[in-house]
């Protein structure tokens, strides 16, 4: 398994469709960037294509909080981060980043992801050999430290 601190994803490109009317990346499609760059690390956990198959389990969002920093466009490429801040036997808690081939940070999104028994549906504990996985990938993403967007409260600041 990859354990790399914080897990890197391949180069992803923008498709063309993808593209809003002022010629930049529609907000909607920087969450599907983020959720290929999970795809690749839930390879790397057990969480692959067969999974449901095997097990009769999945994992499904609960929450996700995106912050978008510099905007994307056309023939630009850009590679997800992730970074496992915290879990238990039912949750995920990760910290996700896009980095611009240039060298600059795009976007941010902090996530919660739960393990799923598809016979429910409802939230399930992970099988051992999961378990594992994600408790190795904690380990070595330990070492990181807490990202400064982590735990971000959305409001309107009141004047005093």
């Amino acid at each position: 398994m990859n354990l790399d601190a914080p897990f890197t994803s391949t180069w992803m490109d923008i498709d063309k469709s993808w593209l809003d009317y002022n010629g930049h990346l529609n907000m909607a499609f920087y969450n599907v960037l983020f959720d290929r760059g999970v795809d690749q690390i839930w390879l790397e956990m057990g969480f692959g294509p067969d999974y449901r198959e095997r097990t009769g389990n999945t994992t499904f969002s609960a929450e996700f909080h995106l912050c978008y920093l510099r905007e994307l466009h056309l023939g630009d490429k850009v590679r997800a981060t992730f970074h496992l801040l915290d879990f238990d036997e039912k949750r995920l808690h990760f910290y996700q980043e896009l980095w611009h081939e240039d060298g600059w940070l795009s976007a941010s999104g902090e996530g919660i992801g739960l393990h799923i028994d598809q016979s429910g549906p409802r939230v399930a504990p992970m099988p051992a050999d999961i378990l594992a996985n994600v408790s190795a990938l904690h380990k070595a993403h330990s070492v990181l430290p807490k990202p400064e967007r982590v735990g971000r409260v959305m409001g309107i600041p009141k004047k005093a």
